[in-house]
């Protein structure tokens, strides 16, 4: 592992331009396709470009400043001292692995990462679990440090204070590395966009980079008959399939009548009363139409579908 540059005083733009100079943890997971809130479409698209992306919400803004109290916590609760490791590493066999590790454990080649987790998302570490872009993330932690082992915390907001320890694995690292080594090379040094992987982050970045369609504009698709045969087929099993679970619902609904509650075996069935407002847009617009155009707010999507041509 080599120290590739001290983040003490690092301003956080310059930060951000080194990670772009390899592929993270945060990566590693998206790149495997196991990251539920990124994709390797995404990285692709980061590392490529010049432009950093300064993007930050709420629930990164809490993750930052209770990285502490978890790392605090974690002490408190294992007797094990951290430290903060200041410095983006890099592994010295595959360059393009970075790390930039919250913690590390004082006396132990070992480091930690600090979680905090949304209580809609605690069923993800019942008995032991742990998410798999996490683990992946871990794993690739262990492979830039050469470590024998990582601890993850994490605060589940009201719930609990949750402490995994991940053993290396050996035949999981060497399988990381390869993914990773294909991806960096034949990607995105190559200039070579990754395969779409069916993910909403992936459909979010295709209707970024190609948000608006030229009307005029017909090109002939060559090679694409059979997947489209086999897109055909899909949309007939799901409709079949969307009907067969629509009768069940409707069974059931029979069966329950005005209950809202009904228990059988493992599963709980809920069908509540809920009041919805909608605004009457049509009637709106025909007896206010400046205030409707005054609050009228147009967007230009695009619309994606698939017939069989005249």
């Amino acid at each position: 592992m080599r120290r590739l540059v001290s983040t003490i005083d690092l301003p956080k733009m310059e930060w951000l331009k080194y990670r772009k100079t390899g592929l993270t943890g945060t990566d590693a997971g998206a790149i495997c396709g196991l990251n539920p809130y990124s994709s390797a479409f995404q990285v692709y698209q980061d590392k490529i470009t010049d432009e950093i992306a300064e993007f930050d919400n709420e629930a990164m803004r809490q993750g930052r400043d209770l990285e502490e109290y978890v790392a605090r916590r974690f002490t408190e609760e294992t007797g094990l001292k951290v430290r903060r490791a200041n410095a983006i590493f890099q592994n010295e066999e595959n360059p393009f692995m970075l790390a930039d590790f919250d913690r590390l454990i004082v006396g132990q080649r070992a480091g930690l990462e600090c979680k905090t987790v949304s209580p809609y998302s605690a069923d993800k570490w019942i008995e032991g679990n742990i998410p798999l872009h996490y683990q992946m993330q871990v794993q690739h932690y262990l492979a830039v440090s050469g470590f024998d082992c990582w601890y993850l915390a994490a605060v589940i907001f009201g719930k609990e204070f949750l402490i995994r320890k991940i053993e290396r694995d050996e035949e999981l690292i060497n399988y990381l590395i390869t993914i990773e080594d294909n991806f960096w090379h034949n990607n995105v040094l190559a200039r070579v966009m990754p395969d779409p992987d069916g993910s909403d982050n992936c459909s979010e970045m295709i209707a970024k980079m190609y948000f608006k369609g030229q009307a005029d504009k017909t090109i002939e698709l060559r090679g694409y008959k059979g997947i489209l045969d086999r897109r055909a087929e899909l949309d007939k099993l799901i409709k079949k399939m969307e009907k067969e679970k629509t009768e069940i619902d409707q069974k059931i609904k029979m069966e329950m009548q005005d209950a809202t509650v009904a228990l059988e075996a493992d599963y709980k069935v809920s069908w509540s009363n809920f009041e919805q407002s909608k605004l009457d847009t049509k009637k709106l617009k025909e007896e206010k139409p400046d205030i409707y155009k005054e609050y009228c707010k147009v967007s230009t999507n695009r619309r994606f579908t698939v017939s069989h041509a005249a």
